[in-house]
């Protein structure tokens, strides 16, 4: 089989990386060309994403590409978080600097929306978890404050669409990243009008949903000559960064979960029609688009952004590092103190630790007095947060769970993915840890019919890597600890 090489851009919400992928034999080979950071800006008192430093980045992935590698890509994608939007005038010109999802503007804000369109039809419409970071609220926000954007808006992209759109000129929105927004209506593939109605904004602003694979275009003529890279199709991939990542489960048969770990912790399984009934809207889950037509019904609940939020404040004298922490913490008392980490004082403190000590003095319990014990409470925590979702997940769905897959960073916290197989009882695979970038490879090649199916997607990845298996220990002293953990969050 001759190599195919393929350009992946993933955009992360910390982390940014631009890879060459090479299939060749079965097998999927990655290369990191450029990684460089990302963050919102704190601007007159508001979260917004710096787009402009985004795609001058993106433009240096792409300088590098045809400066240093001799291979050519045949494709390239982007993939992105979710929810995030911009806004564009008539004449294609963006309007301000997107807001990000942490941004203040939306808290208190969902029973507000409420008031227009109660909670069980909105859950009806969509199928989507509520969290107030969903697109649906921050628009809501928008049109609250009555901001002067909404008068003249055009066209509505989310984050990935819009960095096509710079590459392509071209406005499309693909089916993974639209389930995110809570403006989809899975049973009626289209945007929901009663909620663009319930917000006073004409559904005329979004886009054509297209499916992941999709071929949008060749890279502008403009950029190709600014970058040196020839004008390659440009293809729509799974462009939510958990779409990609889990269409990279390298799994087979359908007894299996999964967690893509990373800032936050996406938690469930792979079905082929969403879920929505009183029960999932109880549990609130949600249901978001997949590849090949599948839905990931899951609950997205905190990741490792509570010891990141750490590290940051005690690495203010002197720096330490997130390997350092968990060798901290392998090595501090067991269970001294239980956190929920999906706690809504953990979203975006201004001190993570002193937020964590004021839940645990809330909660009755000894606050952690040091960084190992802190960072200990805080995987425990998450562990146990993942048992009590795969505890939801069976009363939702019959289908047996024999194994867990952990794709994404937070594969490398070994300590993490040991207490997960601990806490839920059963086994864990770890890996890839490039899941996200991986995936959005693999589409692109499922895209130009290189690959065929979804299937041969994780055949091929589970050929391609080394994976790291965990199975369950000290059970009986984690079900002790989930019996606290659920008299804590009840």
């Amino acid at each position: 089989m001759q190599p195919h090489h393929f350009l992946a851009f993933d955009i992360g919400a910390s982390s940014c990386r631009t890879l060459l992928g090479t299939l060749q034999d079965e097998k999927i080979t990655t290369q990191e060309l450029h990684r460089f950071p990302n963050g919102v800006v704190d601007l007159l008192g508001s979260l917004r994403w710096n787009i402009l430093d985004l795609y001058e980045n993106i433009k240096q992935g792409m300088k590098i590409c045809a400066s240093e590698v001799t291979t050519r890509p045949e494709s390239m994608a982007v993939d992105t978080w979710g929810v995030d939007y911009a806004l564009f005038a008539s004449d294609g010109n963006l309007l301000g600097l997107p807001y990000g999802y942490r941004d203040h503007r939306t808290d208190g804000i969902m029973e507000e929306f409420f008031k227009l369109v109660p909670r069980d039809r909105v859950y009806e419409l969509t199928g989507i978890q509520f969290m107030q970071l969903n697109t649906l609220f921050q628009l809501f926000a928008m049109a609250r404050a009555k901001s002067p954007l909404l008068q003249v808006v055009s066209d509505l992209l989310f984050t990935p669409d819009m960095i096509s759109f710079f590459l392509t000129g071209i406005k499309k929105t693909e089916f993974t990243i639209a389930t995110t927004s809570q403006l989809y209506n899975p049973r009626k593939k289209d945007w929901e009008e009663e909620l663009f109605q319930a917000l006073g904004i004409s559904k005329d602003i979004m886009q054509e949903i297209i499916p992941p694979g999709t071929l949008l275009g060749n890279l502008l003529e403009s950029l190709s000559q600014e970058t040196g890279l020839k004008p390659i199709p440009v293809i729509a991939t799974a462009s939510h960064d958990t779409g990609s990542a889990v269409a990279a489960v390298p799994a087979e048969g359908s007894d299996w979960a999964y967690i893509s770990s990373g800032t936050w912790s996406l938690v469930g399984i792979e079905i082929p029609e969403p879920i929505i009934n009183r029960q999932s809207l109880a549990f609130n889950f949600t249901n978001e688009g997949g590849v090949g037509g599948t839905f990931r019904f899951l609950k997205n609940c905190m990741g490792l952004w509570p010891v990141q939020q750490c590290r940051k404040a005690w690495s203010t004298k002197k720096e330490i590092s997130f390997d350092e922490l968990t060798q901290l913490a392998a090595t501090a008392r067991p269970f001294a103190a239980i956190i929920d980490p999906d706690y809504q004082g953990f979203l975006n403190p201004p001190d993570m630790p002193e937020a964590i000590r004021a839940f645990c003095r809330a909660t009755g319990q000894k606050p952690p007095e040091n960084p190992a014990d802190m960072t200990r409470s805080i995987l425990e925590g998450l562990a146990l947060k993942y048992r009590y979702i795969f505890d939801q997940l069976k009363q939702l769905h019959p289908q047996p769970i024999r194994r867990i897959h952990i794709i994404g960073g937070g594969t490398q916290n070994r300590l993490l993915c040991q207490f997960t197989a601990d806490a839920t009882g059963i086994p864990v695979v770890a890996g890839p840890v490039e899941a996200t970038a991986i995936g959005n490879i693999m589409v692109q090649a499922m895209g130009l019919g290189i690959v065929k199916s979804p299937a041969e997607i994780r055949r091929i990845i589970a050929n391609s890597f080394e994976l790291e298996k965990y199975e369950p220990q000290d059970t009986k002293k984690w079900n002790e600890a989930y019996d606290r953990f659920m008299n804590i969050i009840q």
